[in-house]
């Protein structure tokens, strides 16, 4: 994907991004802002958000999972579009489920690239095939996917 756009109307807000012209949020009413990642580079200090336990074990990775929130400062669940659109704006610097579709995170990914992030499967693989995705603010990305390799 090369464009998205987001919307969450019961929030109000909207985030949107495309290759080479950055990524933006706005609050109904208000300007536009640009957003980008958080600059946190140590796990002690990154905050993930994982969408279920669930799935995560049905694709074989809750143990991972729980080996990577042990490293981290904090874990939530927050869930689908709401964790990548937070990644995206710096307030959170990891976000990852199992069990998604293309359609489910097509848009998003053009948004926290632009944003200065990273997306890949669990893998580390950029293709939908896996129906997984881990998102990063860049700077953690391959300790993360490294993590969740076991």
């Amino acid at each position: 994907p090369v464009g998205g756009v987001v919307s969450a109307p019961a929030l109000q807000r909207r985030w949107w991004g495309a290759s080479g012209l950055g990524a933006w949020a706005q609050q109904h009413g208000e300007e536009p802002q640009r957003i980008h990642v958080s600059a946190v580079d140590d796990l002690a200090d990154a905050t993930l958000s994982y969408n279920n336990l669930q799935t995560w074990d049905q694709y074989g990775h809750l143990d991972h999972l729980v080996a990577l929130s042990r490293r981290v400062g904090r874990t939530r669940a927050f869930g689908d579009l709401w964790s990548y659109m937070l990644l995206a704006e710096g307030a959170i610097d990891i976000a990852g489920e199992f069990d998604v579709k293309a359609w489910d995170v097509a848009a998003l990914i053009p948004v926290i690239i632009e944003a200065g992030g990273r997306v890949t499967s669990a893998s580390g693989s950029t293709s939908f095939d896996e129906l997984s995705v881990i998102a990063t603010n860049g700077l953690l990305h391959d300790e993360v996917l490294g993590a969740l390799a076991g």
